[in-house]
């Protein structure tokens, strides 16, 4: 049987430490209000846009649907027991995608497409869902990249997970840092719901969790915690994060001199996140190291490193990051910030007269779609809402 236990890991994810005056608290409210608002208008949006099949944009990435799903079911104005025709169909859709191998997914990133579409299913909870979730947590368990030595992470890639293979889906693929969060995600809550109701994951369809760890943190720029030889050359990027633990031209670009990593914030804040999936606590150096870098460079103008590129995921991260970090403020250059009421005004404030968002400056990782975009801010601000007061 499966319980319930979603909804109470999302209060405590999303518990803030945050104490202030009453007059904060009513501040609190009306931000609450407005939020609130906004998310309908965006969920309003996200429905028109459903094809009548059950899925958004297209059936080849149910990842996509699934995001709409998941936002659908966190909608604070519905009872979260209830769904409206919308969410059956996406649900019937998603369902749709499952194969025999435990994936979730059409024929491309599986690992991708599992992981989000297993996210989703989840938050339903229902006991009849419990050998597809366990099935799905297999699936991506799987996907763990063990590229030499088995057991040893012995290559810099060890530990994480990738998009998925094409020709072999069930195969593991070069893994990467936002791939290995979007897995750890759906991993760590699968495993606390069975954990929940008493009848817990099998060892051999879990992940080797340690080694995701040390997989995260050769992707941080942090000497003493990462061994890979570019650790600790940018000097002013202490404490932040890359894409993967190679920088990209020790993967194939020739060029003389020394070799560059790429830090920037969507991926620094995929990283902490990542980190606290695992088990680390804020009190961990790494993770401190992590909050130090992304309150130095806090801005809900735009992604750090990257600028508009990837804007929207940096929004959905920062919320989920902090939120399930229980992070009331952030400490920043300029003093501490109530990240919540910062990102919620700005979210609000770029809410498009449709309902919609839209990343017009950017059309990196697929914020040219307006139904992604949408997904994300959705998603973000539902984590402001539950760590409001």
């Amino acid at each position: 049987m499966i319980h319930q236990p979603f909804c109470k890991l999302l209060v405590l994810a999303s518990a803030s430490l945050f104490v202030g005056s009453l007059t904060c608290h009513a501040a609190d409210a009306a931000l609450k209000q407005d939020v609130e608002k906004a998310i309908t208008r965006g969920l309003d949006y996200l429905q028109a846009q459903q094809d009548q099949k059950g899925y958004w944009v297209t059936p080849d990435d149910p990842a996509l649907s699934a995001l709409v799903i998941s936002a659908l079911k966190q909608n604070p104005s519905q009872d979260r027991a209830k769904e409206n025709d919308a969410t059956k169909r996406g649900y019937d859709f998603l369902m749709s995608q499952v194969k025999p191998d435990g994936g979730i997914y059409s024929k491309a990133r599986a690992n991708y497409n599992t992981s989000i579409g297993l996210m989703a299913i989840v938050l339903r909870a229902r006991p009849e869902d419990e050998q597809i979730i366990r099935a799905a947590h297999a699936f991506v368990s799987h996907q763990q990249n063990d590229v030499d030595t088995p057991g040893k992470t012995d290559n810099p890639f060890d530990g994480g997970i990738g998009y998925g293979g094409e020709s072999k889906p069930g195969a593991p693929a070069h893994a990467d840092l936002s791939n290995t969060t979007f897995a750890l995600e759906a991993l760590y809550y699968s495993k606390q719901m069975f954990s929940d109701s008493g009848k817990p994951i099998d060892k051999k369809d879990d992940l080797n969790w340690d080694a995701a760890i040390q997989f995260i943190s050769r992707c941080q720029n942090r000497p003493g915690s990462n061994d890979q030889s570019w650790a600790g050359e940018d000097k002013k990027n202490i404490g932040a994060f890359g894409y993967t633990p190679v920088p990209q031209a020790e993967r194939g670009q020739k060029k003389e001199g020394p070799t560059p990593m790429r830090q920037y914030g969507s991926i620094s804040y995929a990283g902490m996140l990542s980190f606290i999936y695992a088990g680390l606590t804020p009190e961990d150096p790494r993770v401190k190291a992590a909050l130090e870098w992304l309150g130095q460079n806090y801005t809900v103008d735009e992604n750090p490193g990257m600028g508009a590129e990837g804007l929207y995921y940096y929004y959905h991260t920062m919320a989920k990051a902090l939120a399930t970090a229980q992070i009331g403020t952030l400490k920043t250059k300029s003093g501490d910030v109530d990240w919540k009421d910062a990102l919620g005004k700005k979210l609000i404030s770029l809410q498009g007269a449709d309902g919609s968002w839209a990343n017009t400056a950017s059309g990196r990782w697929m914020e040219s779609s307006p139904v992604l975009v949408t997904a994300y801010t959705v998603l973000a601000l539902e984590q402001v809402h539950r760590s409001l007061k």
